[in-house]
């Protein structure tokens, strides 16, 4: 993996959005704050929906939550994804050896394959849900909450490896 990131970081350096991101003194706060943003739109917004789903709210449709707040958790991770872009061009080459950064993307890797294969499984079985949704669809709500949670905590450990 660190031989993808350290090219990763050669070609942003080579199209300008490294340089640009050290080079001002407003860019790499600014990144920082949207990434900040993202991450709790993200959390925020599936992370209810997660806690719906364990059992908290059980009055409330699971399906009209998810419906709701799912494009504003997708709103946060693309905004993560753009401003963590211009974060890891800062100081990509460091972060390529990272092994604190190393383990955030295997986290959030697994965050973005369990909420997809939570989405195929279970994505059109939540109307029918009463109150309680089935063990498997509250353990990977869990899995989901615990991984996004995970994924933001590692990103700020990032500063103190």
């Amino acid at each position: 993996m660190e031989s993808a990131l350290t090219a990763a970081a050669s070609w942003l350096d080579f199209i300008g959005v490294g340089p640009w991101s050290r080079g001002s003194t407003l860019v790499y706060p600014v990144a920082n704050t949207l990434h900040l943003l993202g991450l709790v739109m993200l959390v925020g917004g599936i992370g209810i929906v997660d806690l719906r789903i364990m059992g908290l709210w059980r009055a409330l449709p699971a399906a009209e939550i998810s419906r709701a707040l799912t494009p504003v958790a997708i709103g946060g991770l693309v905004l993560m994804i753009a401003s963590g872009s211009i974060l890891f061009a800062a100081d990509g080459a460091a972060l390529a050896r990272s092994a604190v950064f190393g383990r955030k993307l295997i986290i959030v890797t697994a965050a973005l394959a369990n909420a997809a294969a939570f989405r195929l499984i279970w994505g059109a079985h939540m109307t029918r849900w009463p109150g309680t949704a089935p063990g498997a669809a509250r353990a990977m709500a869990a899995a989901s909450l615990l991984l996004w949670l995970a994924a933001g905590a590692s990103g700020r450990w990032i500063a103190y490896s």
